[in-house]
């Protein structure tokens, strides 16, 4: 069994997955309506300056955090874009989920945890 065919495998499949079509779908209607993808987009831009400067040890202050809950609350409220933001939320469980299983495949290299 070579690995690196069960990972193209594996890609394949989430390339195919219908959460990845939600997501290709929802993109398409948040694209055809300027207001809702100029929204996404600065809240992107936000969302990744505050995420790299986590990344770097700069944790943003709590009033910022609550500032970014707000807007995601607010883009919510546009149905286009929290379909987005639900397509993508179900994505990442399965993500997830396929990190645990492979974790839980080698954790008996490191031994038990506790």
């Amino acid at each position: 069994m070579n690995i690196y065919d069960k990972a193209n495998e594996l890609a394949k499949a989430l390339k195919e997955s219908q959460e990845v079509e939600d997501i290709t779908s929802a993109m398409k209607l948040v694209d055809a309506d300027p207001d809702s993808k100029r929204m996404l987009d600065d809240f992107r831009i936000r969302q990744n300056t505050v995420q790299q400067r986590m990344m770097s040890g700069d944790m943003p202050a709590p009033e910022e955090m609550e500032q970014m809950e707000k807007l995601f609350e607010t883009l919510s409220q546009n149905l286009n874009i929290r379909r987005l933001f639900e397509a993508e939320r179900r994505l990442s469980v399965i993500i997830q989920d396929v990190n645990k299983i492979i974790s839980d495949s080698l954790q008996h290299l490191y031994g038990p945890t506790e």
